[in-house]
């Protein structure tokens, strides 16, 4: 491919612009197995390249690590990139494999002056709140989030999992610019309420797992089979067992308009992610994750590829008929609670 940079897109009314495409670096050291740490330093720096400048973290992966391990990047380059992480998900001492949910002030505040730390940076240019806490008003939430951009710690805020509803009361509170929730051709909940929400607000979608986890690529067909133990989507219901069976022959509708196109699997599956942008008429940008450098290079070329008319009307009824939910309790996505 070349090494023409691609498109770029404003996040949110005031945000910055970053290229149309992000990159998702949870899997460069956490959750999907053994890595190649070289490898993954070299996907980051091969994405900048290619336009590549919203790079997604959080605290929670992998209990700070993945920021650790980000910062020599974001420092090297801090001018260039644009670094997103998130809070909410707090992992209790006594048993790392939990995830407690928190939205309070006090957690807030400790929470971004970790992050902070972490990542070696005096500012968080996209903060999230990357998990709903149903027992905290999200306007209390969004207002201390609002307190550290007064205070610069933070410049841009962003939403992850939230309803449409959520997201309205959040935007009364301080304007929020980027929403990210799972969107692909297996996951299209958000496309009834968030979405037009997010449209309405001026608020740009930043899909996460538009590839399906890697499902969409075909890379794996069964998780339990084939993935190493400390892989989590043995974990997620439409991975496994007969749902992945069921799923993986919903792949060739896909598989065939990659052929016509000389494309991969995964590059239909993000074109439909990244025209989802105009068919909806808001800005949208994926996250794809990888920690390599040739998958980075595949994804971005992705952004080229124009679906037609016929080819989206046989993609159409992929995500009706998609077994087995996205995570095994749906309560914490926006999905549980519209």
């Amino acid at each position: 491919m070349t090494d023409a940079r691609i498109a770029t897109v404003r996040l949110g009314q005031g945000g910055p612009e970053v290229g149309v495409q992000g990159l998702g670096c949870m899997g460069m050291s956490f959750a999907y197995g053994p890595t190649d740490a070289g490898q993954a330093r070299a996907a980051l720096e091969r994405a900048l390249e290619l336009g590549v400048t919203l790079y997604d973290t959080a605290d929670a992966y992998g209990a700070g690590e993945n920021e650790r391990f980000l910062s020599p990047f974001f420092k090297a380059h801090r001018d260039e990139v644009v670094i997103a992480t998130k809070f909410a998900l707090s992992i209790p001492e006594d048993d790392p494999t939990r995830r407690i949910i928190r939205n309070d002030a006090p957690y807030i505040r400790e929470a971004v002056e970790a992050s902070l730390k972490r990542l070696d940076v005096d500012v968080i240019d996209l903060y999230y709140m990357h998990r709903r806490d149903v027992n905290v008003p999200v306007e209390e939430t969004v207002g201390t989030m609002a307190e550290l951009v007064r205070e610069g710690k933070v410049k841009h805020l962003g939403l992850s999992e939230v309803t449409a509803d959520e997201l309205r009361a959040a935007q009364a509170v301080h304007p929020i610019a980027a929403v990210q929730s799972e969107w692909s051709l297996f996951s299209r909940d958000i496309e009834a309420k968030v979405v037009p929400a997010a449209r309405d607000l001026g608020v740009t979608l930043v899909p996460y797992s538009p590839l399906g986890r890697g499902f969409l690529t075909g890379s794996f067909t069964d998780a339990e089979q084939e993935l190493t133990a400390d892989d989590f989507r043995r974990q997620q219901p439409r991975f496994t067992g007969a749902n992945a069976a069921a799923n993986a022959a919903l792949l060739e509708p896909i598989r065939a308009i990659a052929e016509a196109h000389g494309a991969t699997l995964g590059q239909i599956a993000l074109a439909w992610v990244q025209q989802r942008a105009t068919i909806d008429a808001l800005p949208v940008v994926p996250i794809p994750g990888t920690r390599k450098p040739d998958r980075v290079e595949e994804n971005v070329a992705a952004t080229a590829i124009v679906l037609g008319d016929e080819e989206l009307s046989r993609l159409e009824p992929i995500a009706g008929k998609v077994a087995g939910g996205r995570y095994a309790d749906m309560t914490f996505t926006s999905a549980g609670r519209e």
